[in-house]
C-alpha cells in the first residue's frame, strides 16, 4: 500500500514549490520526490474532494492564496497587498475556502466555482494584543470548521479562539470568542473524533490547553499540559496538532525541542504524556499519519529532512524508520 504525501515549502533557498513523494506503508520509506507546482513560499495546502490544491500563494508582490487544477496547473490567485496567508481549508458543504493571514491579523473566505477557482467573499480583521514580544498585533494562524460546522480561529497574537457563523456565499458573523492563558499563543486545534473535547495548541508558552467544546463555537478550559520536559529551558515553539481516528491518542510538534509528543488520552478527555520521540531534524513544523495512521510523517524546516515513524496502534508509541529523506525547506505535509 502506498500513500501519496504533498509538501508545502518555503521558498527562500532552494525550494520551487509544492512538491509530491511516495510513502510505502509497509516500510514507512519515503521514494520518488517531484516537484508538481510552482509557486512562491507554499507554506500551507489542502485539497478538495474534486482533486483541486489549495496553497498558500503570492503574485506580483502581493500575498494570498492559490488555486490549481486537478492536475496541479494554476487556476488562479486571489491576492492583496501584503503578506500571504498561513493556512488553508475547505468547506465542501459550502462550496467556500477558507484562509488565515498571520502578519494582517485577518480571517478570510473563498467562494469555491465549479472550476475550483476562487474570488473572495468575506473577511473580518481581528483587533488587540497579547504580553509576549510576538504579540503586539493580531496574528491568526487558523481557520477550518468545528464538528458542528461553524469556523473556529486560532489568533497567536490575541490569545483568542474565535468562532463564526458562516453563511452559504461566505458571510461572517462573529459567534463566540474563547480566552487562553495569557502569552500562551494558540496555534492549531484539533477535535475529539466522538466526544465533546478540544485539543488547542499553544505556540508561545508550549502547552496544549485540552478544552471541552459546547457547540455552537463555545468552549471552556479543562485541562493545561505542557509539550516539554521539565528541566527543558531552551527555546521552543509548538506547532502542529493530531489525533488519531480512534480517539485515544493526541500527537503535537516541538520546534527547538525538535520532537513529537504523545499522550494518552483518559476516558475523560485529559491527556497524560507517555513519549517524547526526536525528530532528528530542526524545526518540524508540521506532520501527519498516513491514510492507515500506522506512520508519522514529520519534514523539517531548517533541516531539509523528513522524518518517518511506525506508529504503535495500542500504545501510541513511536519509533523512528529514517530521517534522511531530502525535501527542501519543508513546513507542511498532507496525505492524499
Amino acid at each position: 500500500m502506498t500513500d501519496t504525501l504533498y509538501f508545502g515549502t518555503y521558498t527562500k533557498k532552494t525550494s520551487e514549490g509544492v512538491y509530491r513523494a511516495n510513502l510505502d506503508m509497509k516500510t514507512g520509506l519515503l521514494s520518488n520526490l517531484e516537484l508538481v507546482a510552482k509557486e512562491s513560499n507554499p507554506t500551507y495546502l489542502t485539497f478538495d474532494k474534486a482533486g483541486h490544491l489549495y496553497t498558500v500563494g503570492a503574485e506580483n508582490g502581493e500575498g494570498g492564496i492559490a488555486a490549481f487544477d486537478t492536475d496541479s496547473k494554476l487556476l488562479n490567485h486571489v491576492v492583496e497587498a501584503g503578506a500571504p496567508l498561513c493556512y488553508v481549508a475547505v468547506d465542501e458543504a459550502r462550496d467556500l475556502v477558507y484562509g488565515a493571514n498571520y502578519h494582517k491579523g485577518e480571517v478570510l473566505v473563498y467562494k469555491r466555482a465549479t472550476d475550483g477557482s476562487l474570488t473572495l467573499a468575506d473577511k473580518d480583521v481581528h483587533t488587540g494584543s497579547g504580553p509576549h514580544e510576538n504579540q503586539a498585533t493580531p496574528h491568526v494562524h487558523f481557520t477550518d470548521l468545528t464538528p458542528d460546522k461553524y469556523l473556529v480561529t486560532c489568533d497567536l497574537g490575541t490569545d483568542e479562539v474565535i468562532t463564526y457563523d458562516v453563511t452559504a456565499d461566505g458571510k461572517l458573523t462573529k459567534l463566540a470568542t474563547y480566552t487562553t492563558a495569557l502569552g500562551a499563543g494558540p496555534r492549531h486545534i484539533a477535535f475529539h473524533p466522538t466526544e465533546k473535547f478540544a485539543y488547542l495548541m499553544n505556540e508561545l508558552n508550549s502547552t496544549i490547553e485540552v478544552l471541552l467544546y459546547e457547540g455552537v463555537g463555545r468552549f471552556s478550559l479543562f485541562q493545561t499540559i505542557s509539550t516539554l520536559p521539565k528541566d527543558w529551558t531552551a527555546f521552543n515553539g509548538t506547532a502542529a496538532i493530531r489525533v488519531s481516528s480512534d480517539g485515544k491518542f493526541v500527537y503535537g510538534s516541538n520546534r527547538g525541542h525538535d520532537s513529537i509528543v504523545v499522550y494518552k488520552i483518559g476516558a475523560d478527555g485529559m491527556l497524560e504524556l507517555s513519549q517524547l520521540a526526536p525528530t532528528n531534524g530542526k524545526m518540524p513544523r508540521d506532520f501527519i499519519l498516513s491514510s492507515d495512521e500506522n506512520v508519522l510523517i514529520a519534514p523539517h524546516q531548517d533541516s531539509d529532512n523528513v522524518t518517518t515513524f511506525f506508529r504503535d496502534s495500542n500504545t501510541g508509541l513511536l519509533s523512528e524508520i529514517q530521517h534522511d529523506f531530502v525535501v527542501p525547506e519543508a513546513v507542511c505535509v498532507y496525505v492524499k
